[in-house]
């Protein structure tokens, strides 16, 4: 990602907020800002999704409904046309179809960062399977 410099007049309460939640995050003022912006923007491409932080940082999330990466993920165990596989997952999970159109909406175009959450699971499954493996052959 190329970057370049841009110089923002801000209210000074407002820089000392930032400062603050940029202290408490351990990031730099900057990279608060960069993610904001980016979750902002996104927030109002995407109406309807939302960013929650968690163990392995903030992610995307559907009001409503779920993180956009299990969304994805969920809708690859169903058969059928996107239209099916829609309507069987919001059937399952309790939430109206739109909400699930919204988060393949936001994975579309954030494709990087919904694979890279949905592979991070995966291969957390997978090693949990390994040791649970491990574990049970400890009692042969």
């Amino acid at each position: 990602m190329s970057r370049s410099t841009t110089s923002l007049h801000l209210d000074d309460e407002l820089r000392r907020r930032l400062a603050r939640r940029a202290e408490v995050e351990g990031i730099s003022v900057t990279a608060l800002v960069e993610r904001l912006l980016s979750q902002g923007l996104a927030m109002i491409e995407h109406p309807g999704i939302m960013f929650n932080p968690g163990p392995s940082g903030w992610r995307a999330v559907v009001s409503g409904a779920a993180d956009v990466w299990e969304i994805v993920s969920d809708l690859r165990r169903f058969e059928g046309s996107e239209a099916e596989k829609v309507a069987a997952l919001a059937a399952e999970i309790g939430v109206q179809q739109r909400l699930i159109v919204i988060a393949l909406n936001y994975a579309a175009t954030h494709r990087e960062e919904v694979d890279a959450r949905v592979r991070a699971n995966d291969e957390a499954w997978e090693e949990a399977e390994r040791i649970e493996k491990a574990r049970q052959s400890l009692f042969v």
